[in-house]
């Protein structure tokens, strides 16, 4: 079983169309309302109409494509269809009718309805918006695909908007995407999807040398204890705080040598979601660095939603892997 992963097969095509659509759709939102209006959903994280927007193009364009395969994806629409936000509701529609003319209200929802949170042999597991609360502040998100087929990442691609193209000009131009096919490495593209260049991670050797990319959410990472960890290996530069996937794009291009994910130990018991993890991960593995939990296992997106056979992320160049987990260990 399996695709022909390569750069014409319909699974890229589709994927490279649907992060560009919807990446397009972000910018526009954030440009005019600057972050949107945002719903706050039960467990108090928002929801702006740009993650209900490209969830409802991405999920049209690969359900019109693939009708077969299934799609584990963040959000559905029921907030949405509450009464009292149906000025959302009518916002989200204008914005998808840009990229799909003619979209009603009904339609849109049901296209953020294909979402499943059923795990299948083959699934596409989808963050529209990964990073929310980046996008709200006017920093760092990314929308985030990946198929996974037989317990394995096949596919990855991430959309980074308000990246910087350039790590040598970091306050220059800015949206580029990120892709990498099992088995075939990693590139970056423009925002439009086109000029592929190979990237790969950095051959740092010495941990003192290293850089840690970490969330900016204290929430989302124990940031102490990845200070005693640098300290432990003698490593001096500051952290680069960032939030959504877009850290795994950075440790793929060589920008920085690590990204930690220690779980806070205000939710010692957390798993994290496949969809926060897949694109990057194979993003980050087929750029020549290597991903595993804080107890290297590797990443298992088999068992449903939630990452339970895994604790933690550890992302790295490859070479310092096995240091940091020692480290880890202590």
């Amino acid at each position: 079983m399996g695709f022909s992963v390569n750069q014409n097969s319909p699974e890229v095509v589709t994927a490279i169309q649907a992060a560009v659509k919807a990446s397009a759709l972000c910018r526009r939102i954030r440009a005019e309302l600057l972050g949107g209006e945002s719903i706050l959903k039960s467990d108090r994280s928002p929801v702006t109409i740009a993650d209900y927007g490209s969830q409802a193009i991405i999920c049209k364009l690969i359900r019109e494509r693939f009708p077969n395969d299934t799609i584990v994806a963040e959000e559905d629409s029921k907030e949405l269809r509450r009464p009292d936000h149906s000025k959302i509701l009518e916002q989200v529609t204008t914005y998808v009718n840009a990229f799909i003319p003619t979209s009603s209200s009904k339609e849109v929802c049901s296209w953020i309805d294909f979402s499943s949170n059923t795990v299948t042999d083959r699934f596409w597991a989808l963050d529209p918006i990964d990073g929310t609360k980046g996008f709200l502040r006017g920093d760092q998100y990314a929308i985030a695909l990946a198929l996974v087929e037989d317990s394995r990442v096949r596919l990855g691609i991430l959309a980074c908007p308000n990246l910087h193209v350039d790590i040598a000009h970091p306050f220059g131009e800015k949206g580029c995407l990120f892709l990498a096919l099992w088995g075939k490495g990693s590139v970056q593209l423009d925002q439009n999807g086109s000029n592929p260049r190979a990237i790969s991670v950095h051959e740092v050797k010495s941990p003192s040398e290293a850089t840690i990319t970490e969330s900016v959410e204290a929430d989302h990472a124990d940031h102490p204890t990845h200070q005693r960890l640098a300290e432990i290996l003698n490593i001096t530069k500051p952290s680069v705080r960032m939030d959504s996937q877009a850290k795994y794009g950075i440790l793929a291009r060589g920008e920085v040598t690590l990204y930690l994910r220690i779980p806070s130990s205000a939710e010692p018991g957390y798993k994290e979601n496949i969809w926060d993890h897949a694109a990057g991960a194979i993003i980050a593995e087929e750029a020549g660095g290597k991903v595993t939990d804080i107890l290297g296992r590797p990443l298992d997106f088999s068992c449903g939603v939630k990452m339970v056979k895994n604790h933690g992320i550890l992302a790295s160049n490859g070479t310092l892997h096995d240091i940091i987990l020692k480290a880890l260990a202590i």
